[in-house]
């Protein structure tokens, strides 16, 4: 039985990741393009060929994770090696050196690589700690849960408190230099927190499962058995397009409250005498209820089972996110509450995604007799990353074929482009990852059977 202390300390590793997380998905974009001042297209094609090739690097973290054998075991050690890489890194990509178009797109390329370096070095073995840590199923939704958890709550410190930040280190100075310091410092100010939260997780957590056969198989055997998981290859795909779904609509957010909603017209915010923007609120709420969702996550599952909570979710959403597009500027009242009601979608599908992740390792394993939990779970990082680099290339290609200007006011064409990015593109992913799960294939009453014979090999 795993312990209060431990399940938060596993939540704090995907706390940090998380806060980084949300920054890159709502605002990296509009930070190329409106502060550092690159054109949307050309950040669109950046963030498909650096992400793909991240995306690559997911399996490769996940075999040699396998392979690593530390006194701190296989996956908690990486989370001690790169917390202050990630820290730094992250930094630099929000740093805005004086150069020329063409270099500054050059050191978005080579800062954003390494950035997505490291997050895979760090994220990629913080997954794989989940299927290490109990073998029993139902702990595991559990874990997943907590994970999930701090994971929004990570991400609503972030989104409520970054433009807050930005805005005073910029000491109400509008000029284009002020807000590049502004940007970085508040990074630097996250990077710390991210840095402490992975610490704090790699001391709370112990590794305990151990592999049914001691030696690692070959790479080859490995690859072999991940091209047979049927089941993986289902969940690579609703990863994907849920990603597609999470990614578009964070990442044109603070495009549609600047460009359509135009929340500058709006009166200040103020909570605790610090000046809170609309499209920060909307974002920090979309966390408050996609907390609500991980916490109705494991109820519903273990009632209704996983497969039929995911797709019952995903269709809610779809729906939900088309009728979005129809909604005025000025019925801020219904874009926040339809924002509560899909997040709460959301924010349930990700811990039965990663529950499912560490079922499949189990399937594997008693089908092939070969544990590759690094290599299985990297692929949760993997189909991650695909469908964010899919989303977030589409926004800034997409963003150029509306005729999107930075800092101009935008045409009609351009503003009902904007509003697709919130109702009718992301439904496209919740479509998609519904037609994928409903072809998983293992039931709460298949994983109880694959358990059970496992614990009797392992008592051998």
């Amino acid at each position: 039985m795993i312990k209060l202390k431990e399940k938060i300390g596993y939540g704090l590793g995907d706390m940090s990741s998380s806060m980084f997380w949300k920054i890159f998905t709502a605002y990296l974009m509009i930070f190329y393009t409106d502060v550092f001042g690159i054109p949307a297209a050309a950040v669109g094609t950046m963030f498909l060929v650096t992400r793909i090739f991240d995306a690559a690097n997911d399996p490769i973290v996940g075999v040699i994770s396998d392979r690593t054998q530390t006194r701190w075991g296989k996956f908690r050690p990486y989370l001690l090696w790169f917390a202050v890489p990630f820290a730094v890194i992250g930094v630099l990509t929000f740093f805005t050196p004086s150069l020329s178009t063409e270099g500054k797109l050059v050191y978005a390329y080579v800062t954003y690589i390494l950035m997505m370096v490291v997050y895979t070095l760090v994220n990629v073995p913080y997954a794989s700690l989940l299927g290490v840590m109990s073998p029993d199923p139902a702990e595991r939704n559990t874990l997943s849960g907590y994970r999930m958890g701090f994971a929004y709550i990570g991400s609503f410190v972030a989104l409520l408190l970054f433009m807050p930040m930005v805005n005073a280190f910029c000491g109400g100075d509008t000029s284009i230099e002020a807000q590049r310091m502004g940007w970085t410092l508040s990074v630097a100010v996250m990077g710390v927190m991210c840095a402490l939260l992975f610490f704090g997780c790699f001391a709370l957590t112990r590794e305990r499962v151990k592999p049914i056969r001691e030696t690692q198989a070959p790479l080859k055997e490995d690859l072999k058995d991940l091209a047979s998981n049927k089941p993986w290859w289902i969940l690579l795909g609703a990863g994907v397009a849920a990603l597609i779904f999470n990614s578009i609509r964070d990442g044109a957010t603070v495009y549609y409250f600047k460009y359509f909603v135009v929340e500058e017209q709006h009166p200040e915010i103020l909570f605790f005498n610090i000046s809170f923007v609309l499209s920060g609120l909307y974002l920090a709420l979309g966390q408050i209820f996609n907390i609500l969702g991980v916490v109705l996550a494991a109820p519903l599952s273990n009632r209704f089972g996983k497969k039929r909570t995911f797709m019952g979710a995903m269709v809610i959403a779809t729906v939900l996110s088309v009728v979005f597009y129809w909604f005025d500027k000025s019925q801020l009242t219904l874009i926040f509450v339809f924002q509560a009601l899909i997040s709460t979608c959301a924010g349930s599908i990700f811990p039965i995604l990663w529950s499912m992740y560490a079922d499949c390792a189990d399937y594997s394993e008693l089908k092939t007799g070969n544990r590759a939990t690094g290599l299985i779970f990297s692929s949760s990082s993997m189909s991650q990353k695909f469908g964010w680099a899919i989303g977030s290339a589409l926004t800034g290609w997409l963003l150029a074929w509306f005729g999107f200007q930075a800092n101009e006011v935008q045409s009609a064409e351009t503003i009902s482009g904007i509003k697709m990015f919130l109702s009718f593109l992301p439904a496209v992913g919740t479509v998609l990852s519904v037609i994928f799960i409903s072809m998983y294939p293992l039931s709460e009453k298949k994983m109880k059977e694959i358990t059970t014979e496992l614990e009797a090999k392992r008592s051998i």
